[in-house]
């Protein structure tokens, strides 16, 4: 039984952004980092898009691979494995409404959590790896927040 105040973590959930090549594989990776398979966890995106090489350098920063990640929209997803998550986090407004839509018949519960989109920074490379790093820290933060993350007590 659950401590009373505990939040129960989901068997499944699904990270959604606009081309699952920046955000959301950051936050699938994040998110099996701190849990690893308690829970099953993979991301999406509503269009086609390419892995980011400066999300793989912020996340190789961290001590985490994403660089064989293969961005793969809803449609993909749900023709591969099928879409059964009991929670669609949404990192992105397109990617929101989208899982709306997909919840009209899916019983999936979904949040929304604005993220900021480092892809439209400008600046050095320098300058720019930061927007991802702060990404991907706010994305830890809010994943150890909402799941209550615990060292040495999520398993």
């Amino acid at each position: 039984m659950d401590a009373p105040g505990r939040k129960v973590r989901p068997q499944a959930v699904l990270f959604a952004c606009g081309r699952n090549s920046v955000r959301s594989p950051m936050a699938a990776a994040l998110f099996k980092h701190l849990f690893g398979r308690t829970t099953y966890v993979t991301s999406a995106g509503v269009r086609h898009g390419e892995l980011d090489p400066f999300a793989v350098a912020a996340m190789e920063e961290a001590g985490l691979d994403i660089g064989k990640h293969r961005p793969m929209t809803f449609e993909e997803l749900e023709d591969w494995e099928g879409l059964n998550f009991d929670l669609i986090i949404t990192l992105a407004p397109e990617a929101h409404h989208k899982a709306l839509d997909l919840t009209r018949t899916l019983a999936a519960d979904v949040e929304y959590w604005p993220t900021p989109d480092p892809t439209v920074l400008d600046g050095n490379r320098e300058q720019r790896l930061e927007g991802y790093r702060a990404v991907r820290d706010q994305l830890m933060a809010r994943i150890k927040r909402r799941f209550d993350w615990r060292p040495g007590g999520n398993e």
